[in-house]
C-alpha cells in the first residue's frame, strides 16, 4: 500500500512511502482488540480506594449500654457498622486492576487497528518536521493546515522529536505520543492518525518482530 508524502503546510511532496501489508492491511482480529483495549482500561484504573472498616474508626471501646433490659438490641461499640460514624461494611480495599496480555497478541492487536485505520483511509503520512522552540500557535497552524484542527487525531512523533510534542501540551483536541507511546486504544479513539515519515521504519518493524 502507498501513501502520498505530504508536508507541514498539507500539500504533496511528490514522494510516496510503501505500508508494509504486514502492518497496516491484515484481516484485523477483533478479540486481540478487545483484550488490548480492556487491558489499557484496566490500567488506568489507580485501585487506591478505600474506606474505613470496624477495626480502624478511632472511638471508645467501651460497652455503651448494658447488656440487658434497655429493650433495645444489644450493642457493645460506638464503632459498630449499624451506628453513625462506625466503620463500613464490606468497604472497597486498595486493588491491583493490571492483566497480564501476551506480547504477540498485543502487536496482533496494533497491527489489527492500523489495518483498520487505513481501510478507513484515516492514516496520513507527513514528513518530519520540528520546531526552533515549543509554541502551541505554531501546532495548531500545522493541524489547520492538514485540516485536522477540529478533529480527533492521534500524531506520532519519533522519540526526539520534543519540540512538537511540548507544543502540543497545551492543545486538548489532539493526543500527540511517542512511537513507544502507541496503542491500540489511541489508535482506535482517533479519527486521524498521523505517522511521521521517520516513524515508519521503526514502528513497522516493531510490530513485526
Amino acid at each position: 500500500m502507498k501513501l502520498a508524502v505530504l508536508d507541514i503546510k498539507g500539500k504533496e511532496t511528490g514522494r510516496e512511502v510503501e505500508l508494509s501489508d504486514t502492518v497496516f492491511a491484515i484481516e484485523p482480529n477483533q478479540h486481540a482488540v478487545y483484550l488490548d483495549v480492556k487491558q489499557y482500561l484496566a490500567h488506568q484504573r489507580q485501585g487506591t480506594h478505600k474506606s474505613k472498616e470496624r477495626a480502624e474508626i478511632a472511638g471508645s471501646t467501651r460497652k455503651i449500654k448494658k447488656q440487658k433490659g434497655t429493650g433495645t438490641a444489644r450493642a457493645g461499640s460506638i464503632k459498630s457498622p449499624i451506628f453513625r460514624g462506625g466503620g463500613r461494611i464490606f468497604g472497597p480495599r486498595p486493588k491491583d486492576y493490571t492483566q497480564k496480555l501476551n506480547k504477540n497478541v498485543k502487536r496482533l492487536a496494533r497491527k489489527s487497528a492500523l489495518s483498520l485505520k487505513s481501510k478507513e483511509g484515516s492514516i496520513m503520512v507527513v514528513e518530519d518536521f520540528n520546531f526552533d522552540t515549543p509554541k502551541t500557535k505554531d501546532f495548531i497552524s500545522v493541524l489547520k493546515s492538514l485540516g485536522l484542527e477540529n478533529k480527533k487525531s492521534l500524531i506520532v512523533l519519533g522519540e526526539s522529536n520534543n519540540s512538537v510534542y511540548l507544543s502540543s501540551r497545551n492543545f486538548k483536541g489532539t493526543d500527540v505520543i511517542k512511537s513507544s507511546e502507541i496503542s491500540t486504544y489511541k489508535i482506535l479513539h482517533a479519527n486521524n492518525v498521523v505517522l511521521l515519515e521517520g516513524v515508519l521504519e521503526g514502528l513497522e518493524s516493531n510490530l513485526t518482530k
